[in-house]
């Protein structure tokens, strides 16, 4: 691992730039979920979560509940549930149906064996300690509770790694630039067995592979410029750099009719043993 790669995961996991300026407010989170519009195949991802939750009654904690998608949803489709949502910022939080809470994954106010559910979605990249953070939930779940997980995989819109680079090094005047911060690369769809094995013996994996096919820019440079919080590590200007990224994508579309991406995301089911 390079150090920059070091300094980056440092970053992303960094409870003050996660809690006043990356998630401060739904609106960074809110371009990186827009681009998922235009995926084919579509996936449903609340409505996956309200299938995995078919069997399970009681409390469900929403670990890193963002801006709420998926408490609104399960408040919708499941009203028996008792769903709460939490997260480090308290901004996020603002519009989120209540019962909501302030908290770190690492230390859950909640009793041993308190929680029928636990869901942690597109979140444990962002913890301190992940290992921690899995003992965590363990403690709250009810024996024969669920966890469902998910992150993306190392090679997930890997296109959009290449523009960076390439955007970046065109303004640093070289063949190819720093790479942009991965958020995911910490708990990835290839690393995240690995970590969950160590409390789980049954865990299940559904991989959601798609396409995105873009014959617009302006997605494409809301999803970039949806990592400002992250800029100090990107090591280029990440204004020029973004300018570069609208001007490469609007010259590929003008060329090839659309610019395109590749996704593989994947939700983890995992069932603490009885």
């Amino acid at each position: 691992m390079t150090s920059n790669t070091a300094q980056q995961d440092a970053a992303v996991a960094d409870r003050s730039i996660l809690a006043n300026s990356a998630y401060a407010d739904g609106r960074h989170l809110a371009a990186r979920q827009s681009i998922y519009r235009w995926q084919q195949p579509q996936y449903d991802l609340p409505g996956i979560v309200v299938e995995e939750l078919a069997g399970t009654s009681g409390i469900v904690l929403d670990l890193g509940c963002g801006n709420g998608r998926f408490v609104s949803r399960l408040h919708g489709d499941r009203s028996d549930l008792q769903v709460v949502g939490m997260d480090i910022s308290a901004g996020i939080l603002a519009d989120v149906p209540k019962p909501v809470l302030v908290a770190d994954a690492q230390a859950l106010p909640f009793a041993d064996d308190s929680a029928d559910a636990v869901l942690a979605l597109h979140m444990l990249y962002h913890v301190g300690g992940i290992e921690d953070s899995i003992k965590e939930l363990v403690r709250v779940l009810r024996p024969g509770g669920v966890l469902i997980a998910s992150t993306n995989s190392d090679t997930d819109k890997q296109e959009l790694d290449q523009l960076w680079a390439k955007a970046a090094g065109d303004v640093l005047g070289i063949p190819e630039g720093p790479a942009r911060v991965s958020l995911s690369s910490r708990f990835s769809l290839e690393k995240a067995r690995g970590y969950l094995r160590t409390a789980f013996k049954d865990i299940r994996i559904r991989e959601l592979p798609g396409t995105i096919e873009f014959t617009d820019p302006a997605p494409i440079v809301a999803y970039l410029s949806s990592y400002e919080a992250w800029a100090d590590q990107c090591g280029v200007p990440f204004r020029e750099t973004i300018g570069r990224v609208a001007e490469i994508v609007t010259a590929t579309i003008e060329a090839e009719g659309s610019f395109k991406i590749t996704c593989l995301g994947g939700i983890l089911i995992c069932r603490h043993p009885l």
